[in-house]
């Protein structure tokens, strides 16, 4: 299969040129080997190299020597090759010289020392609509950023067509694969997660079922706040609901297979009273798995268009995690106790900020732009960064700019 190039490709040249190591951290089945082959000048698969055993007991250094970039991946197999391939960047004195990639973090009882100084970590996600081929690119975050006014020809798409991204997902592995395929290829995703790599990470044996059924309540609850004692009471089954401490023990395990990555809420100054809400937004890595876990198909999304509605929320905050990785910008949520909220503001490392409202149909602008700015009312702009761009990203329509100042900017027509 022909390699994608990726937004990460950029990410990972440059961050190799600045220390000893990256640690490439994401979800099985994301394209970390591959993206890491792109650069890698040679490589050792801890996984499924027989001889890795038995470098481990005589002389683990021997796993470190080969051409540079080397790659090491699955690292986490044998999580004490850190801490010697973090000696030998100590000793060489270069930067460059290893790519650890892994789709879980060890288990806890693992004792490794800092990588600080020596190790850059770099996040993959699956791929974003620009990357898949789903997007023009006729508009850029960081120009929009800049403020510059956006623009596009008007989309030829339907509901339908959406629906087809959410279900397939981002994942490199079904580029040009059927529907049907995609489907399926999801299913089994998560049975495995479930089923094997849940105790896998954990050194504990956990129940499959209880998986499944927390997987169900993040799909149901997806792109909300519930909390963990909404997403307890919803995995109730046969043998009765899940404990509160089970469920935020399952989480947490969910969380270092990358599968779970909630969006935190925004903790910010503001000019009146009012109450911010701190509990995070519910998301899956992919929104995809979402629609996995509860059995959904692209008829049964048609037939809820408000289900829908959140699952494109979730879409759209993959691509914008993959998107402003590359500006360093961190994502979260605003949300207050007089119901003005945000469904994603992005704050650059200067305190410089943007807020995004996400409207599946091109009829939800004038909603999203008066929300948007009745947040922008509500922050206090003498205690944090400037103000750069509103912006409601639509499932149709063109990029444009309103009279209000708001943008307006269909995801298919975005790019980092």
């Amino acid at each position: 299969m022909k390699y994608l190039p990726r937004i990460v490709d950029y990410e990972l040249q440059e961050r190799l040129q600045q220390s000893g190591a990256v640690l490439v951290t994401g979800p099985k089945a994301c394209g970390k080997t591959e993206t890491a082959r792109q650069i890698a000048e040679s490589e050792v698969r801890i996984d499924t190299d027989p001889s890795v055993s038995i470098a481990m007991q005589s002389d683990p250094n021997l796993l470190l020597k080969g051409k540079t970039p080397r790659l090491i991946d699955e690292w986490q197999e044998q999580p004490q090759i850190w801490n010697y391939a973090r000696h030998e960047i100590d000793n060489r004195q270069k930067e460059g010289q290893f790519i650890l990639a892994g789709s879980a973090n060890p288990v806890e009882s693992v004792r490794l020392h800092s990588g600080a100084g020596r190790f850059s970590r770099l996040r993959m996600r699956p791929l974003s609509w620009w990357e898949s081929g789903w997007s023009s690119g006729e508009v850029s975050l960081a120009s929009l950023l800049k403020g510059d006014v956006p623009s596009s020809n008007l989309l030829d798409t339907s509901l339908e067509k959406i629906a087809e991204h959410i279900v397939a997902g981002g994942w490199p592995a079904l580029i040009g694969k059927s529907l049907r395929n995609a489907a399926r290829y999801n299913l089994d995703y998560l049975s495995l997660i479930a089923e094997m790599d849940v105790s896998r990470v954990s050194d504990r044996k956990r129940d499959p079922l209880k998986i499944h059924r927390l997987l169900e309540s993040y799909a149901r609850n997806i792109a909300t706040p519930a909390s963990v004692s909404t997403l307890t009471l919803d995995t109730t089954g046969e043998d009765g609901s899940l404990a509160r401490t089970t469920v935020i023990d399952y989480l947490d395990v969910l969380s270092r297979l990358m599968i779970v990555e909630d969006l935190p809420a925004w903790n910010v100054h503001l000019r009146s009273k009012a109450a911010l809400r701190t509990t995070p937004k519910r998301h899956l890595v992919d929104p995809s798995l979402a629609v996995a876990a509860l059995g959904a198909d692209v008829e049964s999304l048609l037939a809820d268009v408000v289900f829908l509605g959140f699952l494109f929320e979730s879409e759209v905050l993959r691509d914008l995690r993959v998107y402003s990785q590359f500006l360093d910008a961190t994502l979260c949520h605003y949300r207050d106790s007089k119901r003005r909220e945000s469904d994603i503001i992005l704050q650059l490392p200067n305190n410089s900020w943007a807020a995004f409202e996400v409207k599946l149909g091109f009829g939800g602008a004038d909603e999203g732009a008066a929300s948007l700015l009745r947040v922008a009312r509500e922050v206090d702009d003498s205690r944090i960064g400037k103000l750069l761009a509103l912006t409601v990203i639509t499932g149709f329509g063109f990029a444009h700019r309103r009279p209000d100042g708001v943008n307006v900017v269909p995801l298919a027509t975005l790019k980092t």
